[in-house]
């Protein structure tokens, strides 16, 4: 028993390190995507550093929830590719320890990634997403454009879509503006306009778009006649939000939405409505996404195990594809989900229950001395560029 629980620390501290340099590698990576977007703020809209780091922190739950399955999965292969390479697996084996010896300090590490993941999930993205809203709004009030992108359709405003050819900071001002407004069930409205400036009242939570030098085009649905008026100087009004508090609670993003809220949602809606089967998606993703800590860690164990001669960075590249299979599983199982072919418990369980089984089936390999050949897998990934040299 002392020997098992020396080997269980021995290992448990192994595992740590990579887990640490992964967590703030995947960290960074997923903050870079950000920086030219961050910068853009500060440097043309004056917005200050401190508002600019809160929505960085409001935002992290989002990708946290990905990056500790991750980096749990990537530091458990990590460390027994390290420790087969080193021949430390053979001298546990020789000293009497079976390969479900091994288990305890990867299900802790796993329990851990679960527990934190979960609470990212559950309280972490609803209140980032919440803050991240209100903080957005805030910022939007005194930099009205700042939500919008260059040669981009924008939908963000009901039966409104318009369309911005560049966006110049320093002077608020719009190129380049085409308007689509189809408020009116019997009339199409389009406006094309050389400049534009959109303007916020934040006291009736409305916005105008000031357009100058362009057409008005108006087409009658009904009789499909079509009059153009040209204009210099010309307002249009974006809508105020005179949502009622049930409409403004059903357009909350699913994500914004608490355990709770999801949970009385779902029950008082019905499942053929499309906004419902997006928030029963979004509540079995709170549960089945930790799980997966448990399954891709699993998985890396007997991996890394059974990889005495592999390499590093080919355990690298086999875990970042385990990964990358999963998420393209979870976003299958979302997208049909959504649109009503699968069961949305079905489509957001069914990554870790084939990963799960993957893992036990691994274990069991492994475990009876059975090889699954990964360092004939990895000696084929090598000789990849000479093949594509001939070709």
């Amino acid at each position: 028993m002392t020997i098992n629980s020396n080997v269980n620390r021995y290992i448990f501290k192994e595992i740590l390190p990579p887990l640490g340099l992964n967590l703030m590698f995947f960290t960074f990576v997923f903050l870079i995507s950000d920086m030219l977007e961050i910068t853009n703020w500060i440097v043309n809209y004056g917005i200050g550093i401190s508002a600019v780091l809160r929505m960085i922190i409001y935002s992290m739950p989002d990708f946290l929830i990905f990056v500790v399955p991750m980096s749990a999965m990537l530091a458990i292969l990590l460390t027994f590719l390290r420790m087969s390479g080193d021949n430390e697996i053979i001298a546990l084996k020789s000293g009497g320890l079976s390969f479900y010896g091994l288990l305890p300090p990867v299900l802790l590490i796993c329990s851990l990634g679960t527990v934190f993941t979960g609470l990212m999930i559950i309280y972490g993205l609803p209140w980032g997403r919440t803050s991240l809203e209100e903080l957005t709004e805030k910022i939007a009030a005194s930099n009205p454009e700042i939500g919008l992108k260059e040669k981009t359709f924008n939908d963000d405003f009901e039966d409104i879509i318009f369309f911005v050819n560049k966006i110049d900071p320093k002077n608020d001002m719009l190129l380049g503006v085409f308007i689509e407004d189809r408020r009116r069930p019997d009339m199409l409205v389009t406006v094309v306009a050389k400049r534009g400036r959109l303007l916020n009242d934040p006291e009736k939570n409305m916005h105008h778009l000031r357009l100058f030098d362009g057409t008005i085009h108006r087409t009658n649905s009904e009789d499909g006649s079509v009059n153009s008026v040209r204009f210099n100087t010309y307002t249009s009004s974006l809508g105020p939000d005179n949502a009622t508090p049930a409409e403004k609670k059903k357009r909350k993003h699913q994500k914004a939405m608490s355990l709770g809220e999801l949970l009385q949602f779902t029950q008082a809606s019905s499942a053929q409505d499309e906004f419902c089967r997006k928030a029963l998606l979004e509540l079995h993703r709170k549960f089945s996404l930790p799980v997966s800590c448990f399954t891709l860690g699993l998985i890396a164990l007997p991996l890394g195990v059974q990889s005495r001669s592999t390499k590093r960075t080919f355990g690298l590249l086999v875990g970042l594809f385990l990964f990358l299979f999963y998420y393209l599983l979870l976003t299958a199982g979302k997208i049909l989900g959504e649109s009503g072919m699968l069961q949305p418990v079905l489509g957001m369980w069914l990554p870790n229950i084939l990963s799960g089984a993957v893992a036990l089936y691994l274990i069991i390999q492994t475990a009876n001395e059975r090889t699954i050949k990964l360092d004939v897998l990895a000696l084929k990934f090598q000789r990849l560029p000479a093949w594509f040299k001939r070709l």
